[in-house]
């Protein structure tokens, strides 16, 4: 009986150490990520731009127009985000009362989410660098940028936004919840008008040029 109890003691002990070491990597490695998403992914290729052209590369306004009310909308979505991860992190007590979705809640879909952020945030980085000035935030209606078809764009019309949403799978496989299901679900409504917004105005602004490129390149992949 001892044996037995002793046992199930040192079971018990293993799985919820193995958990708790989870759970403090999970919390890491979402700091280290927003970290360097923030650093590499936003400010530095702002002031690249900016640096480069002197032109401010962030094009979402605050007007009533269907651009800016999706930028509106992108803008709530990434804050939830990251309350959310910051209630991970700094607030478990109130991140749990977020609905988990225990289907979800387990190491492997944990590692798999770990692996797509890894793998969009490389990706997004790539597909940055090779828009170079020509990258925005958003859609600028003041300056005609090149039409970029090199690197990555010739295997996806969108891969930025492509490595978004493999971003968006991610963050809810590492932290399966129901408010990161919505924020999921609904980044990835607006990503899909934002890019059909885009492609309107690349068509009106390199005309047949873009339509070539529309029947040579898939939209995602």
């Amino acid at each position: 009986m001892m044996t037995m109890l002793q046992s199930f003691t040192a079971s018990g002990w293993s799985t919820w150490n193995t958990d708790n070491g989870m759970e403090i990597f999970l919390k890491l490695f979402l700091l280290v990520y927003c970290t360097l998403f923030l650093l590499f992914a936003m400010l530095l290729p702002v002031y690249r731009v900016w640096r480069t052209t002197r032109l401010n590369p962030y094009k979402l306004g605050s007007s009533d127009s269907a651009h800016d009310y999706i930028g509106r909308n992108f803008r709530l979505a990434v804050t939830a985000c990251t309350l959310v991860i910051f209630a991970f992190v700094f607030l478990p007590s109130l991140y749990r009362q977020l609905l988990p979705i225990p289907y979800v809640s387990h190491e492997v879909f944990a590692w798999i989410g770990i692996a797509l952020l890894l793998f969009a945030l490389v990706w997004i980085l790539i597909a940055q660098s090779q828009m170079q000035t020509s990258w925005r935030i958003g859609i600028d209606e003041d300056v005609r940028t090149d039409l970029v078809q090199r690197g990555l764009f010739k295997i996806s019309r969108n891969p930025i936004f492509l490595g978004i949403r493999m971003m968006l799978v991610g963050l809810f496989l590492v932290l399966p919840n129901a408010v990161m299901l919505v924020i999921w679900v609904v980044g990835e409504i607006l990503i899909q008008i934002q890019v059909r917004l885009e492609e309107e105005f690349l068509t009106r602004i390199h005309g047949d040029h873009y339509r070539t490129y529309q029947q040579q390149v898939r939209r995602w992949i």
